[in-house]
């Protein structure tokens, strides 16, 4: 038995609403998203969340459905804010009316409080965070969240409002919070407290610089849980610099018993090695840049491409996460010399040497 859809509709005058609806639905297709020809124009499916797009006179007219609230405004904020942003210099006015007329916050907004700070490693501090709600943050499939920066002229933190159109509106937009994507590094249910460990740059970026100046009883905006989960695989290869020791080690710990693998983990030296929760045939191996500057070596991908991989038949899963030049050549080696097809391996960019901190 289906239970309960949550619904809202908005009616919005576009001047040329064909380029504007295809642009937004090549956009979603780019994220996952199902579209095909309904009887009065697109329709979009993006897991249990729908969209709806037909004509009514001058008007369109979008209907979107969810089966949680949370869900009717993810899907409100991303049809109204790309819009908005593909209507160009005509942007049209929208309003939605049907359910989620009570949502005042995001709801996939809270604040939570600094409750512990330490080193884990002379580059690495961790915030331990409490709030009502960590248990959303439970499970690989809720492996990051966004962390609100707040503007160092803002005295008072600025939170954000779900305006009538849906999309976040900002009491003084040109002091609003910058978003850093962080790692729930752990969790303590009982607690009701998580973990975030962050890595302490000299030329700190706005996340680092926040973790170097928390103190117990400050207020921290996040957003999320955002995406994570990992493929379940016969044989893995994790490999990553510090940026993704917090991701790779929460992942190890919740591979089962038997796991076998190999984890290369590149940091600055041997007192950034920390300890890490693997099966037994998870081999981790460290690799130390002993003073030659981050994002300069060639370690990951050296480490990654003299690795044995496992003979065919056992399904491989490969996951990296460091600065953009090793990524780009991780990820040429999986794709074009291992082959390995998309589902089989996830390489992504933390960071850029040369730009700011975790910038």
């Amino acid at each position: 038995m289906q239970g309960r859809q949550y619904t809202a509709q908005a009616r919005i005058a576009l001047s040329n609403p064909g380029p504007v609806i295809a642009e937004f639905c090549e956009h979603m297709v780019e994220h996952n998203a199902e579209v095909r020809d309904g009887p009065d124009g697109p329709e979009l499916r993006l897991g249990a969340i729908r969209a709806r797009f037909s004509r009514e006179g001058e008007t369109t007219l979008v209907d979107v459905a969810a089966p949680d609230l949370e869900g009717l405004y993810l899907a409100r904020m991303s049809v109204a804010s790309h819009i908005l942003e593909f209507a160009g210099d005509d942007p049209p006015v929208i309003a939605w009316t049907g359910d989620g007329g009570e949502i005042v916050r995001p709801p996939n907004f809270q604040i939570l409080e600094v409750v512990g700070c330490r080193m884990v490693t002379p580059h690495m501090r961790r915030l331990t965070l409490a709030g009502e709600n960590v248990s959303r943050f439970a499970g690989l499939e809720a492996l990051h969240l966004n962390i609100m920066v707040q503007h160092p002229e803002i005295e008072e933190p600025q939170w954000p409002r779900v305006g009538t159109n849906g999309v976040i509106v900002w009491e003084r937009p040109d002091l609003r919070p910058l978003m850093r994507k962080y790692t729930v590094r752990a969790l303590d249910l009982a607690a009701g407290t998580l973990d975030i460990d962050f890595v302490l740059h000299d030329d700190a970026g706005p996340g680092s610089g926040l973790a170097a100046r928390a103190a117990v009883g400050d207020r921290i905006g996040v957003v999320g849980p955002g995406g994570g989960g990992l493929v379940a695989a016969d044989w893995y290869l994790f490999a990553g610099d510090e940026t993704a020791l917090p991701a790779i080690a929460r992942m190890l710990e919740n591979l089962p018993a038997g796991t076998r693998g190999k984890v290369f983990l590149e940091v600055a030296d041997a007192a950034e090695v920390q300890p890490l929760t693997t099966p037994s045939g998870m081999v981790v191996e460290w690799l130390f840049r002993d003073g030659r500057a981050a994002g300069s070596t060639t370690l990951l991908i050296d480490a990654v491409r003299a690795t044995p991989f496992p003979a065919e038949g056992e399904k491989i899963y490969l996951w990296a996460g460091c600065e953009f030049e090793a990524f780009r050549a991780i990820r040429a080696f999986a794709r074009q010399e291992k082959r390995l097809p998309n589902t089989d391996h996830l390489v992504v960019s933390y960071w850029r040497r040369g730009t700011a901190g975790d910038d």
